[in-house]
């Protein structure tokens, strides 16, 4: 059965040629399109799409306020396409943290070498997406179920109450007849404890985390959770394009209690700071353990990843040897595989991100197919188990 599309812009150009690209790969097609975010809400609701692909700067209602509509009614995975601007990457940044899961360049030659390749990556992010339809579906009704539960107890323990209160006044007036006016007590079930995390009792001195499609909101719920106290440097990677780092290194600053930054050529790894990488290059950590520095390199065009998690995670090896924590974060494709293969034979740690909470699992998986990881982990405790392993928490 195809992927089921809505094509959301204001512009009836863009939505006759993302149509006709999506309806030209016979997994996909598309069943509605709307000119502005209240049609977009609407057409939601009674087309049930798979998959929304969203401009932002619309007339009536603006795409970031349709993306936060549509996921308190009806949480579908969403695309938008963005300007390649200051501007245009502070609202993709916007609409992410609004609940959209992936983004794409609105200019398709700036994502891709040629035509075909772009038409290709389009069709894929796509249906790479409508994957992630049914763990949204599922989480929505999990809390509902849980909703309902919790109300379910509550309900139960009124009555308890009441019949406890009723039993009591039998026995004042009834005497013996309070065994059979008496109701059972039945407790609420027990909530299932989390996971305890234990440390390892490795030693470390760098954090290093890689990813992409889904990696924005990802590093933002992990890196707030950080103190400020933090005791080593981060370095990230972030597949994203050049115009997006400054601006996303920017939010997380303001966001985080570590420090974090773009990185520049030369900058000095401090503890407590990350270091993110400039979108268009590739990062790669040199000198020696606990003096060391980044370089910032040409991104080279036989790379497909600009920058890549490979060669900032390789450098690292290479540097930190066994004295590295590394994670692997939702995302497309395998990037990340190999540098965290140099990671964990030179004695680092390596976790994935479990695929449940993944906008896409195909980084993490690779990694974890591969035995190269040595947990994997829901995002919302990834700080959380960080904390436990170099002993903050």
């Amino acid at each position: 059965m195809a992927v089921k599309v809505l094509v959301v812009d204001d512009s009836s150009f863009f939505r006759r040629r993302v149509s006709e690209i999506i309806n030209a790969d016979p997994r996909l097609e598309v069943v509605g399109n709307a000119v502005n975010g209240k049609e977009a809400v609407e057409m939601t609701k009674r087309l049930n799409p798979d998959v929304i692909t969203m401009d932002i700067e619309m007339p009536v209602m603006d795409g970031i306020t349709a993306v936060r509509q549509i996921m308190q009614a009806t949480p579908t995975p969403i695309l938008m396409f963005s300007s390649l601007t200051h501007e245009g990457a502070k609202s993709t940044l916007d609409a992410l943290d609004a609940g959209a899961l992936d983004f794409l360049p609105k200019k398709f030659e700036d994502i891709a070498r040629n035509r075909d390749e772009a038409v290709g990556l389009l069709q894929k992010r796509v249906a790479e997406l409508a994957r992630k339809r049914v763990f949204m579906r599922r989480a929505v009704r999990a809390t509902a179920q849980a909703s309902t539960a919790a109300l379910a107890r509550e309900s139960s323990r009124e009555t308890a109450t009441r019949s406890l209160a009723s039993s009591r006044t039998s026995l004042t007036t009834a005497g013996s007849s309070t065994a059979t006016a008496r109701q059972p007590v039945r407790s609420a079930p027990a909530v299932k404890p989390a996971t305890r995390f234990k440390a390892s009792g490795k030693k470390y001195q760098l954090v290093a985390i890689g990813t992409s499609t889904g990696g924005p909101v990802a590093l933002q719920k992990i890196l707030t959770k950080l103190p400020a106290n933090f005791p080593y440097p981060i370095v990230l990677v972030q597949h994203m394009p050049a115009t997006f780092t400054a601006a996303f290194a920017s939010r997380l600053n303001n966001l985080c209690q570590i420090d974090v930054k773009e990185a520049e050529d030369g900058d000095i790894l401090k503890p407590g700071m990350a270091y993110l990488a400039p979108g268009g290059k590739q990062m790669m950590v040199d000198g020696r353990a606990g003096s060391s520095r980044l370089r910032i390199l040409d991104g080279g065009d036989r790379m497909n990843y600009k920058p890549c998690v490979d060669v900032t995670f390789g450098s690292a090896a290479k540097v930190y040897q066994d004295k590295v924590l590394s994670m692997v974060l939702t995302g497309m494709g395998a990037d990340g595989r190999e540098g965290a293969r140099m990671l964990k034979g030179n004695g680092s740690t390596i976790w994935a991100q479990d695929e449940d909470s993944c906008v896409v699992y195909g980084m993490p998986q690779a990694v974890a197919k591969a035995g190269i990881s040595t947990e994997d982990l829901p995002l919302d405790r990834i700080a959380e188990r960080i904390l436990v392993e170099i002993g903050m928490a």
